[in-house]
């Protein structure tokens, strides 16, 4: 079996089997383009199932003179789970990245911004332009419900549920989940679509709720290109990117009181544990707890 055709079975394994998305797929794919560009690079010709783990920890030494450890981390992890994949289909017996141990990392703290840095942000946005009014409505829409980009991009009309206050989100995997919505980020989309309804759309986007100016569905780069712009508008030093919103959101609401769980819902988290970094944001919030339930206090 050739890497290619491996390759390619295990994309359709990605998509059929585990409904992972088509960002998910490409970056797995990734991974494994990486060792065979490092097999063409270095003449050494071995199939998916004859490389063995000294040729892939030659792999993984090379990966680590231009790679972060988190990065590395990643690589070794998406190669495991390709290898994996290889002996569930009785092509291999075993996985060279058994023994393989990936390198140590700390869990990093996401960024997060104030309530006030994100008025600053969106105080910049022009509503006199065309773009005005959909720019205002992403970046409250990114920040009001938490999404992720890619929730963001394929948000549609027909997923607004406004008089029962949710939208509908799909999230990693395909799985839907309802996403609680104010009035107040309600009201910025309504101003949107409002003036959406003047705009050409193509036919294939015509349920699409963010469009650019040529009718089509935003693409994840140029999500991250509004907020780029916008935060340097506004003269924020930090690194922000659409993601910043989302730890915001979630950051926020601890502070505010909220319950781990009803957060982990809202964010479309699979494991709690994942939740839980926001309390290492917000230790003000551990604080308040200990204050308020311990009979000590």
């Amino acid at each position: 079996m050739k890497w290619e055709s491996a390759l390619k079975d295990y994309r359709h394994y990605l998509w059929i089997e585990r409904g992972l998305s088509e960002n998910s797929i490409e970056n797995y794919s990734l991974d494994i383009v990486q060792i065979i560009k490092f097999l063409k690079m270095k003449h050494i010709e071995v199939t998916p199932l004859s490389i063995s783990e000294e040729i892939v920890q030659l792999f993984i030494y090379e990966v680590a003179k231009t790679h972060s450890a988190r990065s590395q981390s990643r690589i070794i992890s998406g190669l495991r789970g390709f290898f994996n994949f290889l002996i569930f289909e009785d092509y291999r017996q075993d996985n060279p990245l058994d023994l393989i141990e990936s390198p140590k990392i700390g869990r990093k703290l996401p960024e997060t911004i104030s309530t006030a840095e994100i008025d600053k942000i969106i105080a910049t946005i022009d509503l006199s332009k065309a773009e005005g009014e959909r720019n205002r409505a992403i970046i409250e829409t990114l920040y009001g419900c938490g999404l992720r980009v890619s929730e963001l991009t394929s948000l549609k009309i027909s997923d607004l549920y406004f008089e029962e206050g949710f939208i509908q989100v799909t999230g990693k995997g395909n799985k839907q989940r309802f996403v609680p919505i104010s009035d107040y980020t309600q009201k910025f989309i309504e101003i949107y679509k409002a003036q959406r309804v003047h705009q050409n759309v193509e036919k294939d986007s015509s349920d699409t709720l963010f469009l650019n100016r040529r009718g089509k569905k935003l693409t994840r780069a140029m999500i991250f290109t509004i907020v780029k712009q916008l935060t340097q508008k506004a003269g924020i030093q930090k690194k922000i990117s659409p993601h910043t919103f989302r730890h915001s959101f979630a950051t926020h609401l601890l502070e505010n009181g909220a319950d781990l769980r009803a957060i982990q819902q809202m964010l479309g988290h699979e494991s709690i544990t994942t939740t839980e970094v926001y309390i290492h944001v917000d230790r003000s919030h551990l604080r308040k707890v200990m204050e308020e339930f311990h009979p000590r206090r």
